[in-house]
């Protein structure tokens, strides 16, 4: 199964220098049975960009709670068996921000991973604004959900995974 893990800069370098993304249980977002509801999809294609728009916001959320890290929201896509992926809340379907959200419960080795995903440099003020409108966007502030609804204008780029130090090298 293909899940994205949302990381900061941070984090993928500690990633990079441990070798695995973590030991489990780990947050990561995937096509689950609500997600495909709510998007309303057979597209398997389409709904993994879901999944991976699910997990960059969840990547701003931890950006929210780094202010050292750089402004730039990680994605990184890994493919893990079926049996170690297990629901991520105990109800996804009343709670949107759950949306695709699942737990890997096994370690995931950083050479399992199929790619990374990076906002480039030119997002980092919106990333930046958005990280900061978090909290009163959660609060039903309309203003600062524009705020974090303008970070999406921004695309994640696409990088190989060999690509990471110098992710790390230049981020972190």
């Amino acid at each position: 199964m293909r899940v994205y893990v949302p990381l900061t800069l941070h984090s993928l370098a500690e990633a990079h220098k441990a070798g695995e993304l973590g030991s489990g249980p780990l947050l990561a977002y995937a096509v689950t049975p609500a997600l495909r509801e709510w998007y309303v999809s057979d597209d398997l294609e389409e709904l993994e960009y879901a999944a991976l728009g699910r997990a960059a916001l969840a990547s701003l959320r931890l950006l929210a709670t780094e202010p050292a890290a750089p402004r730039r929201r990680v994605v990184v896509a890994v493919d893990v068996p079926d049996g170690a992926v297990g629901p991520g809340s105990d109800d996804e379907g009343g709670d949107e921000a759950a949306l695709g959200r699942v737990r890997v419960t096994v370690a995931v080795p950083l050479a399992k991973a199929a790619s990374v995903h990076v906002d480039a440099g030119d997002a980092e003020t919106d990333v930046a604004a958005g990280a900061q409108a978090l909290a009163a966007a959660d609060g039903g502030d309309d203003d600062a959900q524009a705020l974090v609804d303008g970070v999406e204008d921004h695309e994640l780029l696409w990088f190989a995974t060999q690509e990471i130090p110098n992710l790390v090298g230049a981020g972190a």
